[in-house]
């Protein structure tokens, strides 16, 4: 007979006492950045309940001068407004904000564990929250939340247990941002100084000037050409005359893809949402068809999805059509799309289409503009090498994703089982006691 799961009490069972916090008055400058770390929820990362630094910092005189309270680091913070029951546990002393909590242990319940169980009753917490703009939840209410507490001789073990698999997730999460630095790094390098014949990056300009020649995109390799995005094209079309791909025209699967603006990601193709419309209405598209490997463009854009970012469509998926506000590529004989697309978001284009957007709130590019963003091209057969060099660090980046995609599946699934007792820890405890 399998034994029951542990007993759900109230949150305020593992927890002595609670505090919370303030803001110091903005208009007094000297009340700010300061060497205080001064936490609010958007200090609070999404994943990992891990709080190192925070984005602003207030000095001691700002501290007395507030509600804000000095908290000793690894004290477990939930935040009770806006991301409702988001938890962590600061690295660091930290003062907190009105819209945080901090929540002492009770006496024989460690932080840690203390810590994943104000993460597992998470969506319990987000439920309870009122508020018609700006969601929030009293403490009292939040405090009693029930939550499986286990025998006290179980919960370090099991803040071990999960807090090994959280430094797994902390590690694989460094790895993947250094490897996005290196590939940020290497793109810009590839797409300014390319590869010699050596089979290695040119050196700088700076260092080897007789390499390269001046353009209009400022110093490139010599043996390099600068050309019109519209001249290295061998088609470039924009989305469907008169915008009239409607939400009417759109069917149930099966159908034609429809290829939309929150598709085209930088460098990538987000297949999560999918439109079709019926095979009749696409043949009179004919003119907008999308095939595998053609280059999609974002003629619209903002700070965080910028204009012109472009992706190359997916091999594996089937013939699409390209709606209003997504420009179509296909490269000439002497061009790469995929070249084309690694060059619309590097550094250089990026510029030019700051130079040619529009609009105010939504920035937009024409497609006469996009035609004249000029693009530095080399032989196919260094474009080759160059693909081949991204292509590697993009394959690493892949395993490092789907290695934290399946760490955090893990951790979901654990937490569940060991916080509630479905997975008892006694094994554990018994190969621990002396």
């Amino acid at each position: 007979m399998s034994e029951p799961l542990y007993e759900k009490r109230p949150l305020r069972d593992a927890v002595e006492r609670h505090t919370g916090g303030g803001t110091p008055p903005r208009q007094v400058a000297s009340y700010w950045k300061g060497n205080i770390p001064w936490a609010s929820v958007k200090d609070f990362p999404e994943q990992e309940g891990v709080i190192c630094d925070t984005e602003e910092h207030i000095s001691s005189t700002g501290l007395h001068a507030s509600a804000s309270n000095l908290i000793p680091e690894k004290t477990p913070l939930v935040c009770t407004r806006m991301a409702v029951g988001r938890a962590a546990l600061p690295v660091i002393p930290v003062a907190i904000n009105q819209d945080v909590k901090a929540l002492f242990p009770a006496p024989g319940v460690s932080a840690e564990y203390l810590l994943k169980l104000m993460q597992h009753i998470r969506p319990l917490a987000e439920g309870k929250a009122v508020g018609s703009t700006v969601k929030g939840i009293r403490i009292q209410d939040y405090l009693d939340i029930p939550a499986p507490l286990a025998p006290q001789n179980a919960q370090p073990v099991i803040a071990q247990i999960l807090c090994t698999l959280d430094d797994a997730i902390s590690k694989t999460n460094t790895i993947i941002n250094k490897l996005k630095a290196i590939k940020q790094g290497l793109q810009h390098d590839l797409l300014t100084r390319g590869i010699g014949a050596n089979g290695e990056l040119r050196p700088p300009q700076s260092e080897a000037p007789q390499l390269y020649k001046e353009s209009s995109l400022g110093w490139i390799p010599r043996d390099w050409s600068a050309q019109s995005l519209g001249d290295v094209a061998e088609s470039l079309v924009d989305g469907p005359f008169g915008s009239n791909l409607k939400t009417a025209h759109y069917v149930e699967d099966p159908g034609v893809r429809v290829v939309r603006l929150q598709n085209i990601q930088q460098g990538e193709y987000d297949d999560s949402e999918r439109a079709f419309i019926a095979s009749k209405h696409a043949a009179s598209l004919a003119r907008n068809r999308v095939t595998a490997g053609d280059v999609l463009i974002a003629s619209l854009g903002d700070d965080n999805y910028p204009i012109g970012r472009a992706c190359c469509y997916p091999l594996e998926l089937p013939d699409a059509i390209n709606k209003a506000d997504c420009f179509r590529l296909r490269a000439g004989d002497y061009c790469r799309n995929t070249f084309v697309m690694l060059f619309l978001n590097g550094a250089g284009a990026r510029k030019q289409v700051r130079q040619y957007e529009q609009g105010v709130t939504m920035k937009r590019i024409n497609l006469g503009n996009l035609r004249r963003i000029m693009i530095a091209v080399p032989s196919i057969v260094e474009q080759d090498l160059i693909i081949q060099r991204m292509n590697s660090v993009k394959a690493q980046l892949n395993i490092s994703d789907l290695q934290l995609t399946k760490l955090r599946n893990e951790k979901i699934g654990l937490m569940n089982d060991l916080l509630t007792g479905h997975v008892r820890v006694t094994p554990l405890l018994e190969t621990t006691t002396p």
